[in-house]
């Protein structure tokens, strides 16, 4: 079987709390991610910033906080936007039960903890390589079976006369 700790990427790039939006998205702009998450000096996992909540806060949907603290929505702290209430996986979870948790929760990643400390991501993006990588071994495999099934085509209107084993 095969688990999380397969497929997830480990050490993932983090923040702190005290770090800005504005840190979130030069992070996920220079690294190409959606989804950074947030921990503290022992890498326990607080919560995690995504690509929608740096969207969102440039629409500027944190008002009271902006009025309070900065001149930016960009400007606001983290511990400010960050969602806490994040679901985590074990490393050694099977990936098939991580996969079908995060379809049902709609969740675009899976924050990978052992002994309350981050190890890990896992994102639909790893899941979506893994179905390429399936794919690609089907393609490998397919050119022989079309060619078999052509010549069971061939065989059944009397052109050859072809056995499969």
């Amino acid at each position: 079987m095969f688990t999380v700790a397969d497929m997830m990427t480990p050490k993932p790039h983090t923040l702190s709390r005290n770090d800005s939006l504005l840190d979130a998205k030069e992070m996920m702009q220079t690294l190409s991610i959606r989804h950074i998450p947030i921990t503290d000096h022992n890498h326990h996992l607080l919560g995690l910033i995504s690509q929608r909540d740096v969207l969102a806060a440039q629409d500027s949907n944190l008002k009271s906080v902006i009025a309070n603290h900065s001149h930016s929505p960009l400007d606001v702290l983290l511990e400010h936007c960050m969602n806490r209430d994040v679901f985590s996986v074990d490393s050694h979870a099977g990936l098939k039960e991580a996969a079908l948790y995060m379809q049902k929760h709609q969740i675009g990643c899976l924050p990978v903890v052992d002994n309350q400390q981050l190890v890990g991501i896992i994102t639909n993006s790893d899941f979506v390589a893994i179905a390429v990588t399936l794919l690609e071994m089907q393609d490998e495999v397919d050119p022989l079976e079309q060619e078999l099934d052509r010549l069971d085509d061939l065989n059944d209107i009397g052109d050859i006369d072809i056995e499969r084993d």
